[in-house]
């Protein structure tokens, strides 16, 4: 249960610290070409999900590798749910409901991470 809940964790953890990463350090225009809804979104809050996204990542992480508080990797993960229900709301607002496979891959990887963090 711990080898897979770590194979999941940095599986998203990558995922988001990347993703997060760029809403944090990239303009709208360099965003645009890959996130359509950046450009119906004010910045300031696209910048505000990637900061969410880079913590998320680091819940995920570090509370179960230095013992600390790991409930907040349970949290993490549950806040990556919600986070993507969201997301896909926004895409199917949007009509874009092709572009919702990924957040339903997520949004399952996520509820798994929570469940197996409960080992900890």
């Amino acid at each position: 249960m711990t080898v897979a809940y770590w194979i999941i964790a940095v599986l998203l953890g990558v995922f988001y610290l990347y993703a997060g990463g760029k809403k944090i350090v990239q303009s709208q225009e360099r965003l645009a070409p890959m996130m359509g809804w950046v450009d119906t979104v004010p910045m300031p809050a696209v910048r505000a999900v990637g900061v969410v996204e880079v913590l998320g990542a680091a819940g995920l992480i570090m509370p179960p590798a230095t013992g600390i508080a790991p409930v907040l990797a349970i949290l993490a993960a549950v806040g990556f749910v919600v986070l993507q229900m969201l997301a896909a709301g926004l895409h199917l607002s949007r009509g874009e409901a092709k572009d919702t496979g990924l957040n339903l891959v997520l949004i399952l990887l996520a509820a798994v991470a929570a469940w197996l963090a409960t080992a900890f």
